[in-house]
C-alpha cells in the first residue's frame, strides 16, 4: 500500500481534543502524511466549545508530571510516564507560542486570556489549515475493517469505503456498553462506562430554593465508602455540585453506579473547623449576641438565607434570642453544620461536560504510543480509553498527552 510518491495516509476517527491535537501534530511532524478527521456531527471541538462556561479549561497549573497523574481516577499509572513526555506545562508551551496566552485562576485552572474558547479552536483550526489536515463533518465510521495486507477499510455510512494505512480511534467516551460494539469486534476489550462527573441529588429538596449559594470551604463525605474531598460546594436546585462534590464523584463513579446513586453523604460546611471548634464559636455568639435574634451571627461564613436554614433544619425557631438557646439546640445546629446528613438518590450529569470512567483497557495499548497491542496500526487516544481525570483541566490535559504520543508515533510512518 506505501508505493513511492505515495502518502501515507492516517484517518483520525473523532474530531474532539484528542483527536484534533494528534491530527495536527502528526501533520506538522510528518508533511508526507495524509490525515483525515472523520467527525459524526456537524462540527468539530464540540466540547472544547462549551467547556468552562464557554471559556475552555486547556489545563491545569500543576507542571510536575507525579502529583498531576494524582488527579486521574483511572489511567493515572500510565499518565505518571505519558506526563514524562508532554505535561500541562508543555500544553501551555504549545498553545502559547501559537499566539494563545492562557492564565491560571486561583484554584489552579487554566484558561485563554481571552476568556474564549474560541481562541483554542481557532488556533487548533489554523494549525489545521497550515498542515493540510482535512476535515469531513457529518461522516460517521461505521466499523473498521483490518486488511492481511495491512492497513484498514473504513466502512462510511452512506459512502464508498475509504483505505487508509493507520486509523486513530478518537471517539470520545460512550455511555453505553453497546455503543463500543463496533471496537469489541476488533478484539478489544471494554471496561463497562459508567459517568465520572455529576452532581449528588437529594431525595428530599432541603435547600431548592437556595440554588446559586456556595460554600467556599467544605468538606463531602460518602458514608460507608473511604471517599471524602474537601473545597467549594454549591447548592443547586437539585442537590449539591461545586469541585468538591465533583471530585467525589468522579473518584466514586463504579461505586455509586453499583448502589444506584443511592447513598448518604455527610457534610461539614466548615471545614477545616473541627466540631469542638464549632462548638466553641457558637458558645462564644450565645454569650455575646444574647440579646440578639439567632438569625443574626457574625462567626460563620454562611449568607443570610443559608444560616436561616441551617437553623430551620436543626429544629429550632428562627424568632429565638441567642440567649435562650438550649444545650441541646446548640447540638442540633452543631450537628447541622459540620455532621450534616444527607441522603442522594439520583445524579445530574455536570452541564455539557459530559465525563465516562470505561473504555478501552489500558493494558491493551502501548503506552508510549497509545498504539493497539492487539491490531497494528490502530491508535486509540482520549476518552474511549479508560482514562479519566476530575474536573479542572485534567481530561482536557489527557487528551492533549495522548495526541501529542500518538501523532509522534504517525509521524515515524514510513513514506
Amino acid at each position: 500500500m506505501n508505493q513511492k510518491n505515495i502518502k501515507p495516509a492516517v484517518a483520525i476517527i473523532g474530531g474532539g481534543a484528542a483527536g484534533f491535537f494528534t491530527a495536527v501534530n502528526a501533520a506538522r511532524l510528518n508533511s508526507r502524511l495524509k490525515v483525515v478527521i472523520f467527525e459524526k456531527s456537524r462540527e468539530v471541538l464540540s466540547k472544547v466549545r462549551v467547556s468552562g462556561g464557554g471559556r475552555c479549561n486547556v489545563t491545569h497549573h500543576c507542571f510536575d508530571p507525579e502529583r498531576l497523574s494524582l488527579h486521574y481516577p483511572r489511567g493515572s499509572k500510565m499518565l505518571r510516564w505519558s506526563f514524562e513526555q508532554f505535561q500541562a506545562k508543555d500544553t501551555v508551551d504549545w498553545f502559547e507560542s501559537r499566539g494563545v496566552k492562557l492564565k491560571a485562576e486561583d484554584d489552579g485552572r487554566m484558561f485563554p486570556v481571552t476568556d474564549s474558547s474560541d481562541s483554542v479552536i481557532d488556533c487548533l483550526m489554523e494549525e489545521a489549515r497550515r498542515y493540510g489536515v482535512e476535515i469531513r463533518t457529518r461522516t460517521r465510521i461505521d466499523t473498521i475493517e483490518p486488511l492481511s495486507i495491512g492497513g484498514f477499510r473504513l466502512h462510511i455510512q452512506k459512502g464508498e469505503p475509504q483505505i487508509f494505512d493507520s486509523v486513530v480511534v478518537a471517539a470520545g467516551g460512550y455511555n453505553r456498553m453497546n455503543a463500543y460494539d463496533w471496537l469489541k469486534d476488533l478484539g478489544h476489550t471494554i471496561a463497562p462506562p459508567v459517568p465520572s462527573l455529576f452532581t449528588f441529588n437529594f431525595r428530599e429538596k432541603v435547600f431548592s430554593d437556595l440554588a446559586g449559594i456556595s460554600v467556599e470551604h467544605a468538606e463531602v463525605h460518602i458514608e460507608g465508602t473511604r471517599y471524602t474531598e474537601q473545597g467549594p460546594v454549591l447548592i443547586t436546585h437539585w442537590g449539591l455540585s461545586g469541585p468538591a462534590v465533583l471530585k467525589l464523584s468522579a473518584w466514586a463513579a463504579r461505586e455509586l453506579h453499583d448502589r444506584e446513586y443511592r447513598y448518604v453523604v455527610r457534610v461539614n460546611w466548615l471545614s477545616p473547623m473541627t466540631e469542638q471548634q464549632a462548638r466553641e464559636t457558637l458558645q462564644k455568639l450565645r454569650g455575646r449576641n444574647s440579646k440578639k435574634l439567632i438569625t443574626k451571627q457574625d462567626g460563620f461564613p454562611f449568607s443570610a438565607r443559608l444560616w436561616e436554614r441551617f437553623i430551620t433544619l436543626a429544629g429550632i425557631n428562627t424568632g429565638k434570642r441567642w440567649a435562650d438557646l438550649s444545650n441541646k439546640e446548640i447540638h442540633e445546629l452543631l450537628q447541622q453544620l459540620v455532621q450534616a446528613r444527607y441522603d442522594i438518590q439520583g445524579k445530574t450529569t455536570y452541564k455539557e461536560e459530559f465525563v465516562t470512567c470505561g473504555g478501552i483497557l489500558l493494558h491493551e495499548v502501548n503506552p508510549d504510543t497509545l498504539e493497539s497491542k492487539k491490531i497494528p496500526g490502530l491508535y486509540f487516544v482520549g476518552e474511549v480509553l479508560d482514562i479519566d481525570g476530575v474536573t479542572g483541566g485534567f481530561n482536557f490535559q489527557a487528551a492533549w498527552t495522548n495526541g501529542w504520543l500518538a501523532a509522534n508515533a504517525l509521524a515515524k510512518l514510513k513514506t
